[in-house]
């Protein structure tokens, strides 16, 4: 985000967790949003448009959830506040429709060619997961807001509440690369784990430790599934 609201409450109030059910990457409808204090002059444009944000990481206080209002130009991203009341509808990066549902147009941009190939491949083992869309595919796929360009990347989100092995991560981001290559983008994945984001290239690379993103901001961990193991072993 190039520009976040304060807080339209006390940091001390603040729940790490937040309601579970907004997950960050949802994509939220509401019915208002809520100006809290001085935004940026293209957010009211950007709402008026498309009534959509995007839910982000952040610690927040019942009755609120932290989000992302994205606007037409890259730059324009700025961390706000909903209040829970105010949402209308909620689509999960796994629940987006494919993008068979756009026109011919939209469909021939590379991120999403990307999207249906991998959709249609067999050989993938992305199905064995919950998995869809985020960024600017993700949006225009729930809000049929063009957001999509000719350069945009392919980002995914991938729930992972359980261990994940090496090898197959690597495998995975093999058959990421591969069709990266094919459409001439990038294509970078989120491993959702318990710790939080975990970027797939970065685990897969074999790193110690890595970068894990929460509500509480980033920090570096040596196994994302480490919560899942304490627990298990109650």
């Amino acid at each position: 985000m190039r520009e976040s609201a304060v807080a339209p409450f006390a940091l001390d109030d603040a729940a790490a967790s937040g309601d579970p059910r907004w997950q960050p990457h949802d994509i939220l409808r509401l019915h208002r949003l809520e100006a809290f204090d001085n935004e940026p002059a293209w957010v009211r444009d950007a709402f008026a448009r498309a009534p959509f944000v995007v839910v982000r990481r952040a610690q927040v206080a019942p009755g609120f959830v932290a989000v992302g209002v994205r606007g037409a130009a890259r730059n324009e991203r700025y961390g706000t506040w909903a209040r829970s009341d105010d949402i209308e509808a909620v689509v999960k990066p796994e629940g987006l429709p494919s993008p068979s549902t756009l026109g011919a147009d939209r469909r021939a941009l590379s991120a999403l060619v990307a999207l249906d190939a991998l959709r249609r491949d067999s050989s993938s083992t992305l199905d064995t997961f919950a998995w869809g869309p985020t960024g600017s595919v993700g949006f225009e796929l729930a809000t049929f807001t063009p957001t999509v360009t000719s350069t945009s990347d392919l980002d995914l989100l991938i729930r992972m509440p359980n261990h994940f092995p090496r090898d197959e991560a690597q495998r995975l981001q093999t058959l990421l690369d591969t069709h990266a290559m094919r459409a001439g983008i990038r294509i970078d994945a989120q491993l959702e784990t318990p710790a939080g984001g975990v970027a797939l290239v970065e685990y897969a690379s074999g790193k110690a430790r890595v970068m894990a993103r929460d509500a509480s901001g980033p920090r570096l961990v040596a196994d994302p599934w480490a919560r899942v193991h304490t627990q298990a072993g109650r």
